[in-house]
């Protein structure tokens, strides 16, 4: 029997451009108020571009008081990405990055975001809805979790065919719906053959 891998180190986790970017602003910060002379702020300024995990990250900035996190493994915050669809259709599909935050705004739109072949970096994707009159639906990965008890609903409608259990990545939903539907579910697949068929009609090999 197999060992399980052990936690990851919160140190050793990737971090994404715009981590990099928020810390560049964070040493721009700090040398207006005289807290780094040019060439510091220079030479963190290359490390921060150049870093690869948090704890390289978040090191460049330890001995700025008020400017950095007390804890080295905390993660620096990311701005929540926003997607927006006003009388319109918006998908995400395939290998695409999920930032740790999204805010979905819906008008009279439709909102698709299938996760199953994304990349997902975190344990936990928090999504807030503002949606009023459209429909979002929700596809996610075969072990993942969902939990909806912050969604508000009025005049609308929920259909979750994943629930919470213990599954990882988690999805933690919050916002409101508003004579509207939210349809959370897992892929659906058609095997002929060798060949899986997606619900988006996407073709792969299946496993021997």
């Amino acid at each position: 029997m197999s060992e399980q891998p052990g936690p990851v180190d919160p140190r050793e986790l990737r971090v994404s451009d715009a981590e990099r970017t928020h810390v560049v602003n964070v040493l721009q910060k700090a040398i207006g108020h005289g807290m780094l002379s040019l060439d510091e702020f220079t030479e963190r300024t290359d490390k921060a571009l150049a870093a690869r995990t948090r704890g390289e990250l978040n090191a460049v900035l330890v001995d700025l008081p008020g400017v950095t996190h007390t804890d080295a493994a905390a993660p620096v915050r990311e701005k929540p990405v926003e997607l927006r669809a006003s009388m319109a259709t918006l998908k995400r599909t395939g290998a695409w990055t999920v930032p740790r935050e999204l805010v979905i705004y819906n008008r009279l739109g439709s909102t698709e975001l299938d996760f199953t072949e994304a990349r997902i970096n975190h344990s936990e994707v928090r999504i807030e809805l503002n949606c009023g009159g459209g429909s979002v639906k929700l596809v996610l990965p075969d072990r993942a979790s969902v939990v909806t008890d912050q969604v508000r609903m009025t005049a609308g409608s929920i259909k979750d065919k994943v629930g919470s259990g213990g599954g990882s990545p988690r999805f933690v939903l919050s916002g409101s719906v508003t004579a509207g539907s939210l349809v959370i579910r897992r892929a659906s697949y058609v095997r002929i053959g060798n060949l899986l068929i997606h619900s988006s009609w996407r073709i792969t090999r299946a496993a021997d």
